[in-house]
């Protein structure tokens, strides 16, 4: 997505988890699914840029 400016709009998802699997949304428009590692607070998908964020009571370095 865009708007008139040229700015790409990316998608950011809120999780629960430290370890997140992204496949770019599967069908036709998705990518290999690639398993990403929150270290701080969040982290981003190099293949489609979704923006993933941890939320919660999560500590940094709890989880898998």
């Amino acid at each position: 997505m865009s708007d008139s400016a040229g700015a790409i709009d990316f998608e950011m998802i809120q999780v629960r988890e430290r370890t997140v699997a992204c496949d770019g949304g599967g069908g036709p428009l998705g990518h290999p699914r690639v398993y990403l590692k929150i270290e701080d607070r969040e982290v981003t998908c190099p293949y489609c840029s979704r923006h993933y964020v941890l939320t919660g009571n999560v500590t940094p370095g709890e989880g898998h």
